[in-house]
């Protein structure tokens, strides 16, 4: 697996020290993405803990990694550096405060907490873990894709001017099919958002990081494209999931959480955003995409389209390629393999691993999102249900 490390993913284990010991909470597709990014970084993946000792011995056996862990307490006894919790959103509440109490680091996924009140304490915890050194981190990678690196670079640079306008969408189409079902559909597994809260999440936390905006107020309108789906769960983005393949007949049951959310708002500044999120938008598989325009340039990024950024002017226009020789230090340090050798979202999360790593020894990194950018995210997505609830403006709490 070293093979296809680039230099940059290699610090973390060139410094000689043993390597760096981590547990998993959870054995699914997101928890395997954890996982082959804490190997490529360098770190010893020791132990396992799934839903039930079972579990752990399958996914334990399955990954070849020496224990498989029968419950949490197991785990936080274990000599293990940092901890990454990969489960269903209800759980991360207990178990990364769990981890933290344990004095060890977490990365935990989003949303951190189901509410604003359970991740308000969840941050507070990670402020007074950052005072003995540890860190809690979330995994918002697309801050990581090297393009949208250099587009916060020249923000930061003052090339894009004032800002005047910010908008986009993101856009997937895996819950399209009716006979989906997952356990994402259940608001006490998932929280009281489904689309916004699992992807807008994401575009509101990237665009306010890039552009340096804080959104102060908005006002929302969601929607339930299909009212019944299949009852039961399957598991996500898996081959032939939303492929519209022949099943057998399963139970319904009826929606209670968004496909569809829109969203315009306001910056505390007074720049305006708009901003489509849908899970049911046929034909766009992950479609995060954002436009900032400004008084100089218009800078526009493109997920499914992570290799170049266009910078827009009156004069000419440019389309910014990524590649380790050009642009900004953070863009070049990024861009692990050469132009035209394509890099996505599991470099991304490979980079984000690292430097949360990186972090945890007491390195300073840049962008590292933690558990107030969680909190941030719960107040947004607060803000939207209320909106929409209402019918209103609603003010985000900063």
């Amino acid at each position: 697996m070293a093979t296809d490390v680039g230099p940059e993913m290699t610090r973390a284990r060139s410094d000689r020290r043993p390597a760096r010991r981590v547990a998993i909470i959870g054995g699914g597709m997101i928890a395997q993405v954890h996982r082959r990014a804490a190997l490529l970084a360098g770190a010893q993946v020791v132990g396992v803990l799934g839903r039930n000792a079972a579990e752990s011995t399958v996914i334990a056996t399955n990954w070849g990694v020496e224990r498989a862990f029968t419950d949490l307490d197991q785990l936080l006894n274990e000599d293990v550096d940092v901890v990454h919790v990969c489960t269903p959103n209800a759980t991360h509440p207990s178990y990364a405060l769990a981890v933290l109490e344990a004095g060890k680091n977490v990365i935990c996924e989003k949303p951190i907490a189901l509410d604003t009140e359970t991740a308000e304490k969840m941050a507070a915890a990670a402020r007074a873990a950052a005072m003995d050194g540890r860190i809690a981190a979330v995994p918002f990678v697309y801050r990581y894709h090297p393009v949208v690196r250099e587009i916060r670079a020249r923000r930061l640079a003052g090339e894009l001017g004032e800002i005047f306008a910010i908008h986009g969408s993101y856009l997937q189409d895996w819950m399209l099919p009716p006979d989906v079902g997952s356990w994402r559909l259940d608001p006490a597994c998932s929280g009281r958002s489904r689309a916004f809260g699992d992807i807008g999440s994401h575009w509101f936390d990237l665009v306010e990081w890039i552009s340096g905006e804080r959104i102060g107020r908005i006002t929302a309108q969601t929607s339930i494209a299909i009212a019944e789906r299949a009852a039961g769960s399957e598991p996500t983005f898996a081959a032939g999931s939303a492929s519209g393949s022949q099943q057998p007949a399963a139970p319904r049951a009826p929606v209670t959480t968004e496909d569809i959310a829109m969203v315009l708002g306001r910056t505390v500044s007074g720049v305006p955003v708009a901003a489509t999120i849908s899970q049911v938008a046929a034909g766009r598989k992950n479609r995060l995409w954002f436009e900032l325009d400004g008084s100089e340039h218009s800078a526009v990024f493109d997920q499914e389209n992570p290799e170049s950024a266009w910078f827009g002017a009156l004069g000419s226009n440019e389309v910014f390629v990524r590649g380790p020789g050009v642009g900004s230090p953070e863009q070049r340090r990024l861009s692990q393999l050469p132009a035209g050798h394509p890099q996505g979202y599991a470099q991304c999360f490979e980079a984000f691993v690292a430097d949360a790593y990186a972090a945890s020894d007491g390195a300073q990194v840049d962008g590292l999102p933690s558990f107030e950018d969680g909190l941030r995210a719960a107040r947004i997505t607060d803000a939207v249900l209320q909106s929409a609830a209402a019918d209103r403006w609603v003010g985000v709490e900063s």
